[in-house]
């Protein structure tokens, strides 16, 4: 670790760096054909030969970067990392396992820093590097990320993508600090993630599996866990969630044929009942797996285990920004969370209307949804949204479009920005009242009308209620505005 080293000139700053960054943004992906990017049903569960690809797998080049950075297999090796794939509480849990450890590490010494690296960020791309849970500063990121960029462009004939590129900042960052443990949480899939290129993880998890990126892992739930079980290493643990049972014999499958060793986790019935922190059930589920897993590492590291009052404190502290969280700004409630896919909306819509069904005054009720994508279907995300919001009342819809152009460096990727092939806004209006009738639906062109209007409805009624929800970015983009342009480090303002 060089703290003392000159900071960045001012053309090798923040700024130049998030720059050089979104050069290296993915063109569109294509869609795969019947033999493309996934197995097809026939290949599951029954792994004889890996699918074919279509295009070059994400984790192709890694391990030559890293060797051009001057970092061995046995430098990645040294980062003590728990590797964490899934569809759904990805985030949730690696914030579980990092609060749970730094609480050890604070108690016992090991470890004394901790590495947290997920995807994506809310507002800043520094979000998804964090020491010790806090997002690396700015200086520090442009001072690493250069680094590692001077020593690809010095050596390497091909430069890494977006996603490729963060991940190896990761690493570099994770490294030069002497992090004693870092939790990597993949892009998206498993088998060929870029953050595969990892041979020796302490432990591997598996949260929640669901539909979700299919276009790049498949039509069905088996080819998808086939997918996120290729973090599987041979003799490392492996802990999963409870799955479907298709799912499950999947992983069961990939387990046995990489020779590592599964343990399906089952809720921790220890945990406390009044804690907010584990509101709404899903984060019961997504500690427990965080629990399992950190208990393991320690086992695998022959260290001390975790005490009652480890696992009182990690809970106690634990918060991940923009999963159920309540913001109070007078008598406005925003209620924000990413859900972006038809499984995850529904446990959104069941948080909100657990909430607000404790107001003794019948409240009025807002949604905020947006969701630009061509990588799924918007229409049926809505549509189950809206099926699960039908035991109350909602009395004002506004469908947002994002402005990629605020005043942060936020995350434009060609998914967000809206063009032929996005569903149109009145499409989703369309959809909305279909259900719900009553509803008064409003449209706006960005994040911050949205809340403006909102904030109009909800002084004219007195108070609201107001559910923000159908992307990480949509999500984001209102944390940025709700907290006055402030990086959201944990969960400020919030109940």
């Amino acid at each position: 670790m060089d703290r003392d080293a000159t900071l960045p000139s001012p053309n090798r700053d923040y700024k130049h760096a998030i720059g050089i960054l979104n050069t290296r943004r993915r063109p569109k992906r294509p869609s795969p054909e019947p033999d493309g990017t996934v197995p097809v049903p026939g290949d599951i569960p029954s792994t004889n030969r890996n699918p074919d690809l279509r295009g070059t797998p994400s984790i192709a080049g890694m391990k030559e970067w890293l060797d051009f950075m001057g970092h061995s297999m046995a430098d990645i090796d040294r980062l003590n990392i728990i590797h964490v794939a899934g569809t759904k509480g990805k985030g949730s849990t690696c914030a579980f396992i990092d609060s749970f450890l730094r609480t050890h590490g604070k108690r016992t010494g090991f470890p004394r820093k901790t590495g947290l690296y997920t995807s994506p960020h809310l507002i800043y791309p520094e979000e998804r590097i964090r020491l010790d849970f806090q997002p690396i500063e700015r200086d520090l990121f442009a001072k690493y990320f250069f680094e590692v960029w001077d020593a690809l462009t010095r050596s390497s004939d091909t430069l890494p993508r977006y996603l490729q590129l963060l991940a190896l900042v990761s690493f570099h960052t994770f490294i030069r600090e002497g992090v004693e443990v870092a939790i990597v949480e993949t892009h998206h899939g498993g088998e060929y993630d870029a953050t595969n290129v990892i041979e020796h993880p302490v432990v591997t998890v598996i949260t929640t599996l669901g539909m979700d990126h299919v276009k790049q892992l498949g039509p069905t739930i088996e080819s998808i866990a086939w997918h996120k079980a290729g973090i599987f290493k041979t003799g490392c643990p492996a802990i999963s969630s409870v799955q479907d049972a298709s799912a499950a014999e999947v992983l069961r499958s990939r387990s046995s044929e990489k020779g590592a060793n599964l343990e399906f986790v089952e809720l921790d019935s220890a945990l406390p009942e009044d804690a907010p922190q584990l509101r709404p059930d899903v984060q019961r589920i997504n500690c427990s797996v965080a629990l399992a897993a950190v208990d393991r590492f320690l086992q695998e590291k022959n260290a001390v285990s975790l005490s009652s009052s480890d696992k009182a404190q990690g809970i106690r502290q634990f918060s991940w920004p923009g999963r159920f969280q309540h913001v109070i700004e007078d008598k406005f409630n925003w209620f924000l969370d990413g859900a972006h896919n038809e499984m995850s909306v529904v446990k959104a819509a069941e948080w909100f209307i657990d909430s607000t069904q404790a107001q003794r005054d019948n409240p009025t009720r807002t949604l905020i949804f947006g969701q630009v994508s061509n990588q799924r279907d918007g229409v049926a995300v809505l549509q189950r949204l809206a099926a699960v919001l039908c035991r109350v009342k909602i009395h004002h819809v506004i469908f947002a479009l994002y402005d990629p152009k605020q005043g942060f460096d936020f995350e434009s990727t060609p998914d967000m920005i809206p063009g032929p092939e996005t569903v149109s806004q009145r499409v989703y209006g369309e959809a909305w009242k279909r259900l719900h009738r009553n509803s008064h639906v409003l449209y706006e062109p960005n994040v911050q009308q949205a809340l403006d209007t909102a904030r109009k409805l909800g002084a004219a009624a007195g108070g609201m209620q107001t559910l923000i929800t159908g992307s990480q970015h949509l999500v984001g983009a209102a944390l940025f505005h709700l907290n006055g342009g402030v990086l959201v480090q944990g969960a400020p303002n919030t109940t």
